[in-house]
This record gives structure tokens, sequence and C-alpha cells, in this order.
């Protein structure tokens, strides 16, 4: 039977729960640019891929989910939908307390749109187990998958770069032009970068001034990064490596 809440009468959610053990999911992501090779939607993607992956082999339930993230600097491009973190905070917020009434009070949020969102989906975990006593997880694909990046070849951290469309080609492959790829080859930040694997600092970004969004675009059509490099097969470790993260987060939970 389908992990996702939405597809369940109430008497059939009733039994799911039980069989989580307490354990629900919301799919985190975006909806916003993703140069000219990838959907608009790759992030919710990404964490909806995740979430029902990992949701079918340990009986977690996963709720509908959050298709629209924090997403300002990729305005400078049609399909963009960006939602103020305030009103991301309280909606998240009020999903949780929703799935506690009901018996879910260990909650993971997988993030599938990079750093940008993690700042305030912190926020909205604070509260809710401050509030509501709820236990929350925030597993994030480029923090998760760190040990196995390297080996995988790809480069750093950027946008619509070879992680995702390698991961997009494996899962997706029907929403993916690379005829259409463009690389942005990323030029080192002394002592600063979104790459997880960056030896200084990663968690002090600021997403990109409207200029900055908006020369990268014209560059490569909103690419940064070398998408000519991505490969589904690469793209199946990678998912699968963060499955089998996911997994092991969801057991931990329900042990507990």
């Amino acid at each position: 039977m389908s992990c996702w809440l939405q597809t369940k009468t109430w008497p059939e959610v009733q039994e799911a729960i039980k069989k989580a053990k307490g354990v629900a999911i919301i799919p985190v992501g975006s909806v916003e640019q993703h140069s000219t090779h990838l959907p608009v939607g790759t992030d919710t993607y990404v964490a909806i891929t995740l979430a029902e992956c990992a949701g079918e082999e340990t009986d977690a339930v996963v709720t509908p989910p959050l298709w629209f993230g924090w997403s300002p600097h990729h305005m400078v491009r049609p399909g963009t939908i960006t939602i103020r973190p305030e009103p991301l905070i309280d909606l998240t917020y009020d999903m949780m307390a929703s799935l506690k009434a009901h018996g879910l009070d260990k909650i993971i949020l997988i993030n599938g749109h990079r750093i940008v969102n993690v700042v305030w989906m912190q926020i909205a975990a604070e509260r809710a187990q401050r509030e509501l006593g709820v236990t929350v997880k925030i597993f994030d694909p480029a923090y998760m998958s760190k040990d196995i990046v390297g080996e995988l070849g790809f480069g750093p951290v950027g946008h619509a770069e070879e992680v995702e469309t390698s991961h997009m080609l494996y899962k997706f492959p029907e929403y993916v032009h690379m005829d259409r790829a463009q690389d942005n080859p990323i030029k080192d930040q002394k002592l600063y970068s979104v790459d997880p694997c960056y030896a200084h600092d990663t968690l002090c970004y600021v997403p990109s001034s409207y200029a900055h969004a908006l020369k990268n675009a014209e560059i490569a059509g909103g690419t940064t990064g070398e998408p000519t490099k991505s490969d589904a097969e690469k793209g199946r470790i990678y998912h699968e490596h963060l499955v089998k993260n996911l997994v092991e987060v969801i057991r931990d939970l329900q042990k507990q």
C-alpha cells in the first residue's frame, strides 16, 4: 500500500500511524528556475522521491509535499515561486501540530532546496520541539551525501549542476533535457561556499542578489556548475546512498 498520506482513507491513516511507530516525513522543496535543462520542480521532486523510497521501506507516513520554498534569488527567470520564510515556518509548524495530534510525534523534514531552506526549517523545527513536544530531524541531501560525492567525481555543490542533474536523470529522466544543458564552472570563494564538503564556512550563505543571479542566468541559463558531466548511473548510486541514510534515521526514530 502507498506510503502517501493523501492516498488513504482516515481508517487507513489510523492503521498506517500504528505501523509507522509515530514517524512521519514531510518532503520540502521549491519551485524555481533550474536552468534550461531541468524542471522548475526539481527540488521538490528530489524530496518526494527520497521520502517515497524510504517510506515504502520503513512504513513511515509520508505527507503531501510542501512544494514551495524561499527562492528570491531565482526570480530572475520565469516559473519561480518564492514564499517568505515567515509563512513557511508557520505552515510547516501547523503541519507538524496536526501530525502530533494524531500520534505522529517523530517528524523528518526532507530538504530538497539546499542550504536556502535550512534556516527557516531549523526555526520551525525548534519551535515544534519546544511547543509541541515532538522530535524533529532535518534530512538534507547535500549534507547526507558528503561521504560519497567525492567518490562519484561530482564537482562542488551549485545549482542545476551534475549532482542534481544526475539524480534527476536516474529518477525523472522524462523531465531532463540534456541537449539544453549549459556549463558554468563554479569559482572558488575564499572562506565561503555552499558546498558542505568545503572545509571552511558553509552555513553563513546569504541568497544571491538579483544582479548576481541575473548574471549567472545570462551566462548559462541559470546553471552554476557543470551539468554536462551528469550521469544517470552516478545518480542511482547517489540516490541509493541517501535512501540508505534516511532509512537509518527513520529506524532510529522508530526505536524511540
